[in-house]
C-alpha cells in the first residue's frame, strides 16, 4: 500500500497547478511584454513558444512526478544517481524565491488596505518608495518597515497553515477557494475597465499587431521567456504536484489544460490592465505609450495613480489588490512545497517537522526583505535567480533528461499509457533540440548583456543592471545565483534513507488517525 500523500480530486490537482502557474508575472509581465514585442502580433511566437516548450516541458514534468512519485530530488535520483543535484539546485531556486515573494504579496495586503480613501495621495511614486517602504541606498539596509513586517507575518501564517495540514486538506482546499475567488475578481475588475473612457484605445494599444516584429529575434526569446516563467518550469514545482496524483491520471491532456488556463489567464490580463491604462491616457490627456509600465512600478505606482481618477476607486482598488494576493498566496504555497517535500523525503521526517525546517528558516531569511533596503534586495535577487537561477537550471534539466539520460523514449511511453491525447515524435523534437537551442540562446544574450552592461545616456557611464553598484550586484545577486548551485550539489552528499515511506504518509491520513 503506498503511503504517500494524493491530490483528492482530478480537479484539485488541476486547480493548484494552475494556482502555481497563476502569478503575479501574469498581471504584471505579460501585459508590458505582449506590448513590447508587437502587441497581437505577439501572439504568434508566444502560442508556438507554448506548444512547442512551455506545454513539452510541462509533459516532462508531470510525467517524472508521475512516474518516480517522489520531491524533483528524489525523482531525478531515479532517473539517474547523478542528476540528483538538479533537482536540489531547482529546489534551493524555489526556497531563495519563497524568502522574497512573500514581501510582495505583504505589500498587496497594505495597498489594498491603502485604496480606501486613496491613501496613496497624488504622487504614488513617492508614496511607495519613500513614504510606505522609506527605501535607503543600494546596500544600506536600515531599520524594520512595520507597514511590510507585519503583512509579511500574516502571509507566512496562512502559508504555512495550509502547507501544515497536508496535500488533500491543505493545498487543496487553499486552490479550491484562491484560483476561483481570483477568477471572479479579475473578470469583475476586467468588465470595470473595459467601460471606462479610454480603455478602446489602450486595448487598441494592446492588440494592434506590428507584424514587423515578427522577424525580431529579441521578440521570439520574450516569447519562449514568458511561457517558460510563467508556466512554473523548472522551479520542482510540477514535479512535485503531479508526484501526488494517483496512478490512473491523464498525464497529457492535465499539462494542456494547465497551459491553456495560465495563457488565457495572462489574455485576461493583458485586457484589464490595457483597458486601464487607456482610462488613464484620457485622463492625462497622453499617449498610451507614454503610461506603459510593468513590474513592481505597475502595480504599486501606476495602478494605483490610475485607481485614484476612477469612480468607487476605494473598491476597485481593494479588488485589484486583492487579486494580486490572491495569485501571490496560491504561488507562494506550490514554491514552498517544493522543499517541503524534499526534505520531508531526504531526512525522513514528518510533513509538520519538515514545514516547521524549511517554511521556518525561509521565514526568518524573508524578514531581511522587510526593512528600508528591502526593494533593492528583492530587485537584484529576482532577476538573478530568474535569469541564471531557473532558466539556467531548466536547461540543464533538459539537457540532462533528453541527451544524457535519453529518457525522452521512455517517457512518452508512460504518458501514452495513461492520456487520451498520444505524444509523438514532435513532442521529443521539441524537447530534444527546440527547447535546448532556445533556452541556450537565452542564457547567451542574458550573459552578453550581464557582462558587458550598457552606458547611461545622462552620466556616459557604464552601468549595469539597476544602476547598481558592482559590489551590490555581486554579493547579493551572482553569488545568490551560484550559491544555490553550490547548495544543490551539497545535498547531494546525503545519502537517501532506506525506509523514507516510512514518514511520508499523507498528512490527511495523520489527521484523520
Amino acid at each position: 500500500m503506498e503511503n504517500r500523500s494524493q491530490w483528492g480530486t482530478r480537479l484539485g490537482f488541476l486547480l493548484a497547478a494552475m494556482g502555481s502557474a497563476i502569478g503575479l508575472g501574469n498581471i504584471w509581465r505579460f501585459p508590458a511584454t505582449a506590448y513590447e514585442s508587437g502587441g497581437g502580433a505577439f501572439f504568434l511566437p508566444y502560442l508556438f513558444a507554448l506548444l512547442t516548450a512551455g506545454i513539452p516541458l510541462l509533459i516532462m514534468e508531470y510525467t517524472i512526478g508521475h512516474k518516480f512519485r517522489g520531491s524533483a530530488p528524489r525523482s531525478y535520483s531515479r532517473i539517474s544517481k547523478g542528476m540528483e543535484w538538479v533537482g536540489w539546485w531547482q529546489v534551493a531556486i524555489s526556497f531563495v524565491i519563497s524568502t522574497y515573494y512573500p514581501i510582495i504579496i505583504a505589500w498587496a495586503i497594505m495597498y489594498a488596505y491603502f485604496s480606501f480613501g486613496t491613501q496613496w495621495g497624488g504622487d504614488t511614486t513617492t508614496f511607495f518608495v519613500a513614504d510606505y517602504l522609506q527605501l535607503a541606498d543600494p546596500g544600506t539596509f536600515g531599520a524594520m518597515v512595520p507597514k511590510v513586517l507585519f503583512p509579511l507575518l500574516a502571509v507566512w501564517v496562512v502559508v504555512l497553515f495550509f502547507l501544515g495540514r497536508g496535500i488533500k486538506k491543505g493545498i487543496e482546499v487553499a486552490n479550491k477557494i484562491f484560483i476561483p475567488t481570483l477568477v471572479v475578481i479579475f473578470l469583475i475588475i476586467v468588465v470595470r475597465a473595459v467601460t471606462l473612457p479610454g480603455a478602446i484605445d489602450g486595448l487598441d494599444a494592446f492588440f494592434a499587431p506590428d507584424w514587423t516584429k515578427i522577424t525580431d529575434g529579441k521578440v521570439w526569446v520574450a516569447a519562449y521567456g514568458q511561457i517558460f516563467f510563467s508556466l512554473s518550469i523548472a522551479f520542482a514545482i510540477m514535479i512535485t504536484y503531479s508526484s501526488y496524483l494517483p496512478k490512473k491520471s491523464d498525464i497529457t491532456n492535465n499539462a494542456f489544460i494547465t497551459g491553456f488556463a495560465n495563457s488565457s489567464f495572462e489574455l485576461l490580463a493583458g485586457i484589464g490592465v490595457f483597458a486601464a491604462l487607456g482610462f488613464m491616457a484620457a485622463q492625462t490627456d497622453q499617449a498610451v505609450s507614454e503610461v506603459v509600465a510593468g513590474g513592481v512600478g505597475l502595480a504599486f505606482m501606476v495602478f494605483p495613480e490610475i485607481i485614484s481618477q476612477m469612480p468607487a476607486s476605494g473598491l476597485f482598488g481593494f479588488l485589484f489588490f486583492a487579486s494580486l494576493v490572491l495569485a501571490g498566496l496560491s504561488s507562494m504555497i506550490s514554491i514552498s512545497e517544493t522543499y517541503i517535500a524534499g526534505v520531508q523525503e531526504k531526512f525522513n521526517v514528518s510533513r509538520g517537522k519538515a514545514v516547521t525546517l524549511g517554511g521556518g528558516l525561509a521565514a526568518i531569511i524573508s524578514l531581511f526583505f522587510a526593512n528600508q533596503g528591502g526593494l533593492n534586495l528583492l530587485d537584484t535577487v529576482d532577476h538573478f535567480i530568474n535569469s541564471y537561477g531557473v532558466a539556467l537550471a531548466g536547461l540543464f534539466e533538459v539537457v540532462a533528461i533528453a541527451w544524457f539520460a535519453k529518457s525522452l523514449k521512455d517517457f512518452q511511453n508512460h504518458a501514452n499509457e495513461v492520456s487520451d491525447i498520444k505524444l509523438g515524435t514532435w513532442w521529443r523534437v521539441c524537447l530534444g533540440f527546440i527547447t535546448p537551442i532556445v533556452l541556450g540562446y537565452m542564457m547567451l544574450q542574458n550573459l552578453k548583456s550581464e557582462l558587458t552592461g550598457s552606458i547611461d545616456p545622462e552620466t556616459g557611464e557604464l552601468v549595469f543592471y539597476g544602476k547598481y553598484p558592482v559590489d551590490f550586484l555581486f554579493n547579493y545577486g551572482w553569488v545568490v545565483a551560484i550559491g544555490a548551485m553550490f547548495v544543490g550539489a551539497l545535498f547531494t552528499l546525503k545519502k537517501w534513507p532506506k525506509n523514507s515511506g516510512a514518514k511520508n504518509k499523507s498528512q490527511d491520513e495523520e489527521v484523520a488517525q
